[in-house]
């Protein structure tokens, strides 16, 4: 969770905000925000399939190992 929190950066989503000054610019602000949270999602899922792939390759090697 802290490294999630780490990638989020407030002022600068702050300051894109204070920028968008008319429909345009605040839709633009929205649709970077729903990319974002798309890519962090897809990050965070791509690594759960890293970490489970890895924990079956050390299940395999510790099981071969004690036979």
């Amino acid at each position: 969770m802290a490294d999630d929190e780490a990638e989020f950066d407030i002022d600068r989503y702050r300051t894109l905000l204070a920028q968008a000054d008319d429909e345009a610019s605040r839709l633009a602000l929205i649709e970077l925000l729903i990319e974002e949270n798309a890519r962090d999602r897809l990050a965070a899922d791509d690594a759960r399939r890293q970490a489970l792939s890895q924990a079956e390759t050390i299940r395999r090697l510790l099981r071969n190992h004690s036979s």
